[in-house]
């Protein structure tokens, strides 16, 4: 009987980007190791997924790679039961994340090796092997980025340019050996313009609509990448940035403490004291701050400020104008203060986007109160407490509370059809009188469904229940049980199907199970009904409950007759 095929996709990584426009590279060597290694194995089943997943120039310390993150797709999906990596530490070399990998690909049946590390994580000896590999190469980097920022620091005291973007009125020197900054002549005169006219006006906004008066620009910097940025009149906080930075004094600057540098100043000290006094006398002036009854807060205005950006990436920046007496609010995509206008650009009412994110916010966990699932484990002694808890944040929220909402959104992104907001744990926490790790991760996380009709650039909000998303991979891990569970039926054995399959038994087993889910659970999935969080590792994490009711509480679902 011939064993069961085995498919395997090899995953290599390079930290850096050096060597990789050679014909033969770093990936391509590690590829060529794990290929050979694949092939010795071939009598045990294995094949080579024809797919490449490459991430060059990416450091192991985050999970986010675009070539990883497109390998565990096709691990949820099925399609890979085996990752062949020349060495653990290109996989990643954090504890805590390869914990997450581990989990992910345990859930989906998938396993791992590597081709130079001889170890077996069946056994309690080979899980220590893996963990004191792990930690090493975890200590090793930790190591390099403290050798890194001594070295930074070091050479900043020195007096040296240590790359990155030029600043307005410096370019790097033309010898690549030598870190140090040459002036640009025609920028350096934009940035004496600049000194003068604060000197001259005191006031940030004169000076920013003055130089747009004079065509004064920003510095315009290419990207080996082919990116372009910069070139654009001055923003206020670009001037802010210009007059503040010592680097025009022949200095450098390195977190709180200032070097002497090593390159020619563009601004006499004179003109650098007279500035610096005048913007700490601005700084000092009190602001005369207009707002509505009930909308003031310790945040100011803003609750908000800082922590959303649009569809693109941007910032959304808050700002506001009078009309007629009143001062009204918005976020406005950022590159519209910076870089004039824009039309994809957006400016969202400031208090129909807060009042939208804090309904979002308490139906959010008003739902996960009522089902239990607000904690990692439910807890029936204190369900009850912890419901009525969240009970009333939502009706503060609900009500209106600028500071409560600043303090437990995080951070988020309004998108066209949707807005993401992530929670912020501790304070969350701190709330309703638990610990930060009692909170279920996943409870950090909303989306909800999101439209803006737009007037220009300005627009309404509109925030109703998501449209129906049907999940595509959950419907094709439905449609496989259903047809694994006739199989069986019919008298078929378990170990036939997975050689039939090229998968394994545990992978057959514990995706069968979905069959077994009830009718309205399974037409939700078809319909694309389900909650957003329902997904196919989710369901196989645990065995299926044979009771509906049971299954609708623990996958969150709305209960009612059709789950009974």
């Amino acid at each position: 009987m011939s064993k069961p095929k085995i498919r395997c996709a090899i995953y290599t990584r390079k930290s850096s980007d050096e060597g990789l426009d050679q014909d033969f590279n770093s990936l391509d060597a590690q590829h060529e190791a794990c290929a050979a290694y694949i092939a010795s194995q071939r009598h045990e089943g294995w094949i080579a997924n024809k797919a490449r997943y490459d991430d060059g120039g990416i450091s192991g310390g985050t999970l986010d790679r675009p070539a990883l993150q497109e390998l565990l797709g096709d691990i949820d999906a099925g399609h890979v039961q085996m990752v062949v990596v020349y060495k653990i530490d290109r996989l990643t070399r954090s504890l805590a994340d390869f914990a997450k990998l581990v989990e992910r690909l345990d859930a989906a049946g998938c396993s791992f090796v590597s081709v130079t590390q001889a170890f077996n994580t069946a056994s309690s000896m080979g899980r220590l092997t893996l963990n004191v590999l792990l930690s090493f190469a975890q200590f090793e980097r930790e190591v390099t980025a403290e050798r890194i920022r001594d070295k930074i620091a070091a050479s900043k005291k020195k007096g040296l340019w240590m790359g990155g973007v030029p600043p307005l009125g410096y370019d790097p020197h033309p010898d690549p050996k030598i870190r140090g900054l040459v002036v640009n002549g025609p920028e350096a005169e934009t940035v004496r313009a600049i000194f003068a006219l604060y000197n001259e006006l005191g006031c940030l906004n004169a000076v920013m609509l003055r130089a747009e008066e004079m065509g004064l620009r920003s510095k315009r910097h290419s990207f080996k990448s082919g990116r372009v940025q910069g070139g654009i009149p001055f923003s206020r906080g670009q001037v802010y940035a210009v007059l503040r930075n010592p680097i025009y004094i022949g200095k450098i600057r390195h977190k709180s403490r200032v070097w002497d540098g090593q390159h020619a100043p563009i601004i006499d000290e004179g003109l650098w004291g007279s500035v610096q006094t005048k913007l700490q006398a601005a700084s000092a002036r009190p602001r005369r701050r207009v707002a509505a009854v009930g909308q003031q807060n310790r945040n100011g205005l803003t609750p908000l400020a800082g922590k959303l950006r649009d569809e693109t990436g941007d910032r959304l920046t808050p700002t506001h104008t009078n009309r007629h007496g009143r001062q009204v609010r918005y976020y406005v995509s950022n590159r519209l203060i910076s870089g004039g206008t824009d039309p994809q650009g957006w400016r969202l009412p400031a208090a129909g986007l807060e009042n939208a994110c804090a309904d979002v916010v308490a139906r959010h966990l008003a739902e996960l109160a009522d089902m239990h699932r607000l904690c990692v484990t439910p807890d029936l002694l204190r369900g009850d407490a912890i419901r009525n808890k969240v009970q009333e944040l939502s009706t503060q929220l609900s009500a209106g509370a600028p500071d409560l909402l600043g303090q437990l959104v995080l951070e988020g992104q309004v998108q066209k059809a949707c807005i993401e907001l992530t929670l912020n744990a501790t304070a969350l926490a701190e709330t309703l009188g638990i610990r930060p790790e009692e909170i279920d991760p996943s409870a950090l996380s909303i989306e909800a469904s999101f439209a803006m009709r737009r007037r220009g650039v300005e627009g309404k909000i509109v925030v109703g229940d998501r449209e129906p998303q049907p999940d595509r991979t959950l419907i094709r891990g439905l449609s496989r049980a259903h047809s694994w569970v006739a199989d069986l039926r019919n008298g078929k054995l378990l170990s036939e199907i997975a050689a039939t399959t090229g998968h394994s038994e545990s992978y057959i087993r514990t995706r069968a199970q979905l069959a077994f889910l009830s009718p309205a659970i399974q037409g939700a999935i078809l319909d694309g009904r389900q909650p957003p969080d329902l997904t196919l590792e989710r369901i196989i994490r645990k065995p299926i409950p044979l009771d509906w009711h049971a299954q609708a509480m623990l996958y969150g679902f709305q209960p009612g007759p059709a789950y009974r």
